[in-house]
């Protein structure tokens, strides 16, 4: 499968720029923008082209029958909200109870243009006190960029001012609303 996916990859003509740390054993990839279903495609393209075990978390309703089996096989984890439990709290126990994962998240939370970041991803970096790397998908050049990692301060406003809007504010065919809210100060 891996082999289609890099296959499929190449002959869009994208390509991955700069790489994940091997010796990074837990992270977080915040990945963006997510404007259309075919961003999972590229995702998980990219993944079998950097030839790395990259889990992704997605709603709960994208795992029902009839295709969530195939979301499963991807390396997909359903976030279930439990009244004991918030999400970043049982994603947190998760990762403690691995010697080594990579998580992909979209902090956008949906392919809409939101004003915001969903907070989750940021949360549960800084609960697993472990850095987060970001992954810009470049919908001009074709290319799936990844920055270096930081380890969350615990100040969401200015890790995004210091990491992700330069990061991501430079990114071909990103229109965000967040990126201009967040350099603007609103969060």
């Amino acid at each position: 499968m891996n082999f289609l996916l890099r296959i499929f990859f190449r002959l869009l003509g994208w390509k991955v720029i700069g790489e994940v740390d091997p010796t990074i054993k837990k992270a977080i990839l915040a990945v963006a923008p997510h404007n259309s279903w075919k961003d999972f495609l590229v995702g998980i393209s990219a993944r079998a082209e950097m030839r790395l075990e990259i889990k992704y978390l997605g709603k709960a309703e994208l795992f029902k029958p009839p295709f969530g089996f195939i979301f499963k096989a991807l390396g997909g984890t359903p976030v279930f909200r439990s009244e004991k439990m918030n999400m970043v709290d049982s994603q947190v126990a998760v990762i403690n109870s691995f010697e080594k994962i990579l998580i992909g998240i979209a902090p956008e939370g949906t392919r809409k243009n939101v004003d915001k970041l969903k907070t989750g991803f940021y949360y549960i970096a800084v609960g697993a006190n472990i850095p987060i790397i970001r992954v810009g998908f470049d919908l001009v050049k074709k290319e799936v960029i990844i920055a270096d990692p930081f380890f969350p301060s615990g100040d969401f406003a200015a890790d995004m001012k210091t990491y992700f809007l330069p990061f991501f504010g430079k990114m071909g065919g990103i229109q965000k609303n967040w990126i201009n809210n967040y350099k603007n100060d609103i969060f």
